[in-house]
């Protein structure tokens, strides 16, 4: 089985990508600091606890399980955040990618998937976005995200580093068997935070912003499955790994929910209301963000196989029964 180097791989995108990898008949090799990441998440592959930002670690341990290529998921990922502390943004998802790339040269390796985001875009000309939408990011997140997008632009015009950059629209879901879900702390995200409101975990769910020019004046998002992404990280994998070339491509449903919509598909899954209020805009946030993603089902002949009441289903599975207390 092939080793592949899975960065940030103990996280909620990256663990259920390394389960995707070990079933597509691959060895993951999770690195990864647990800052975010869970050991306990690590089922699929060996587990190296190290910082990208840790040349001397990264080292090491490419030159022990000498991995055919890389994926990149150790991104500090929340848009709040990354507005009230850019620095450290760019400290981890800029110069630590810049310290995993060059790491990744100096041991031969000349492929990587790197895990980016719909935030590079910023606010959307038009619906749905393709790939060849102005990228304008509106928060330090997203600008930190396109910049390691130029940095691998330049490795591979200039080197022959090639690189799949995925640019996700909204997570969610869980591995429908209770393995590993969406597990964050503190958890920033809506579908678990109306989850665990409807558990009565949360007093209640606050929708932040009402006056968008949306249809009913919350935000729209895109929610994708995580198995889908997984499966779009392993089939993007397998394309570089068979000479392919250099893409960025989107992952998402091209449907758009508004938070309105999403909070009522909840209740009607979970069978219980939600305790809602209603609170002002968050800084950094776009109106509406929803995916063309026709070039990657062109491209890698991928598309999502999971609706919105299968990630809502999955994810009240893993929160109700098996995510840790």
């Amino acid at each position: 089985m092939a080793n592949i180097l899975v960065a940030g791989g103990a996280g909620y995108i990256g663990a259920h990508t390394c389960l995707d990898l070990f079933n597509k008949g691959f060895t993951p090799i999770v690195y990864d600091n647990l800052s975010n990441g869970h050991a306990e998440f690590v089922k699929w592959g060996p587990l190296e606890i190290g910082d990208i930002r840790d040349r001397s670690r990264l080292d090491e341990v490419l030159t022990k399980y000498k991995p055919l290529a890389i994926m990149h998921f150790a991104a500090a990922i929340e848009v709040g955040e990354s507005v009230r502390d850019p620095g450290a943004y760019y400290d981890n998802n800029v110069a630590g990618t810049i310290t995993l790339l060059r790491a990744a040269q100096a041991a031969g390796i000349d492929k990587i998937v790197f895990s980016s985001t719909c935030a590079t875009y910023g606010i959307p000309s038009s619906i749905p976005m393709n790939e060849a939408h102005a990228q304008s990011p509106i928060n330090p997140y997203g600008r930190s995200k396109l910049i390691v997008e130029q940095i691998l632009n330049d490795l591979d015009l200039y080197q022959g580093f090639r690189s799949f950059i995925l640019r996700y629209f909204n997570a969610g879901g869980a591995d429908p068997e209770g393995r590993i879900g969406e597990w964050h702390s503190p958890e920033t995200h809506a579908i678990p935070i109306a989850i665990e409101t409807a558990l009565g975990r949360r007093p209640h769910f606050q929708v932040l912003g009402t006056d968008y020019d949306t249809r009913d004046g919350s935000c729209v998002r895109d929610f994708v499955h995580v198995l889908d992404l997984a499966d779009a990280h392993t089939r993007a994998i397998e394309h570089l790994l068979n000479n392919g070339t250099s893409h960025a491509l989107n992952l998402g449903t091209g449907h758009g929910t508004t938070v309105k919509e999403l909070l009522e598909t909840v209740q009607h899954v979970v069978g219980r209301d939600l305790n809602i209020k209603y609170g002002p805009r968050r800084e950094g946030d776009s109106p509406v963000l929803v995916a063309d993603n026709a070039l990657a089902k062109r491209t890698i002949g991928w598309s999502p196989q999971h609706d919105l009441q299968s990630i809502i289903g999955t994810a009240w599975n893993w929160h109700s029964n098996y995510l840790p207390a």
